[in-house]
């Protein structure tokens, strides 16, 4: 990942899932990059208080000149995540940002207000879904 230019890794999945990278952490500071993670449940992504949004936003700005990868196990979750960072503090178009996510799925189930909440507290009128 070095290798490649990337300076930063952030995983948004329990480092307990089946399919998690054996000792991402390791890995990842082998090569001297920043690792965080943000232990989002995919079946109960419930965060009334946007404490998970926050967190990533944070440290996706903190980040802002750096090469990062922002990854979980299918990009569900990342490309929900990345898509709220770039409408709410990016200020891109809502629409346009959305369209990455719909190049991977088309959000439902509880992943539908997770996503809503944080567009409507930032008052960002927009209804992708």
């Amino acid at each position: 990942m070095k290798a490649q230019g990337f300076d930063a890794v952030v995983y948004l999945a329990p480092v307990t899932v089946s399919d998690a990278v054996k000792e991402e952490t390791l890995v990842v500071s082998l090569q001297r990059l920043t690792y965080v993670n943000i232990s989002i449940q995919f079946d109960k992504p419930s965060d009334r208080n946007f404490a998970q949004f926050a967190q990533f936003a944070a440290i996706i700005d903190a980040l802002a000149t750096q090469k990062v990868l922002v990854h979980c196990q299918i990009n569900l979750r990342a490309s929900s995540m990345v898509f709220l960072c770039r409408a709410i503090s990016r200020k891109q178009n809502p629409n346009t940002a959305f369209e990455s996510v719909t190049k991977v799925w088309v959000p439902a189930g509880a992943w539908k207000p997770f996503m809503q909440m944080p567009l409507k507290k930032h008052q960002i009128n927009v209804e992708p879904f």
